[in-house]
């Protein structure tokens, strides 16, 4: 089974994304960075969301965020599904911030339950395909419109969504080009899917 230990942004200024990312999420070694200067517009086709346990780490992070530089796209507020809001960090990445709960049941901790990776794609049934014969198995499947990964104990887990319904949902335009500015760090070896998003083993990764 394909697991993944961390992903990789690549961004302009890798010791400002480091503070970032520190002072807003108190990320470690799952969220690394590297500089690039690969170019890119618009939407990088994904998105990274943080799963809290309720609403006050929702707006304790969305919160943490701001203050560091980010920028709301979507404002932390109930929805069918629970609670949680959209920014954008300094260095371009979207990131959701949700729990399923709707109602606090204690002081905020900021602590993250899970990291997830939603990768937009173009073609749902062959990038399920692609990943499923990569040695990933699909643990929740909705039709053409989401696919869940079990990625068994690695850091941070993989989902698909159709990219104009995953650029909608956080508030931005789908249109965008150039690089994803995105490595996934795995333990299989290294490829590219479908959609251009690239995998590397962990080893060939930079660390911060």
């Amino acid at each position: 089974m394909t697991s993944i230990e961390s992903v990789t942004l690549e961004v302009d200024d890798s010791a400002a994304a480091h503070r970032f990312y520190t002072n807003a999420f108190g990320l470690g070694d799952q969220v690394r960075v590297r500089a690039s200067q690969a170019p890119t517009t618009g939407f990088r086709g994904f998105t990274l969301s943080l799963v809290v346990s309720q609403p006050a780490d929702v707006n304790a992070l969305v919160g943490a965020a701001v203050d560091a530089g980010a920028t709301t796209l979507k404002p932390a507020s109930k929805s069918l599904w629970g609670y949680g809001g959209v920014v954008q960090a300094p260095d371009g990445t979207i990131w959701q911030i949700a729990s399923s709960s709707k109602k606090d049941t204690g002081p905020a901790t900021r602590r993250i339950d899970e990291i997830v990776l939603l990768l937009g794609v173009e073609d749902m049934a062959g990038s399920k395909r692609f990943y499923v014969e990569h040695g990933i198995p699909v643990a929740k499947s909705f039709g053409s419109k989401y696919v869940e990964f079990d990625t068994g104990s690695g850091s941070v887990k993989l989902a698909l969504y159709k990219r104009r319904g995953l650029a909608k949902l956080v508030g931005v335009s789908p249109d965008g080009t150039g690089s994803h500015r995105l490595t996934i760090n795995g333990d299989s070896g290294p490829f590219t899917d479908p959609d251009g998003f690239a995998w590397a083993t962990a080893s060939e990764t930079a660390s911060l």
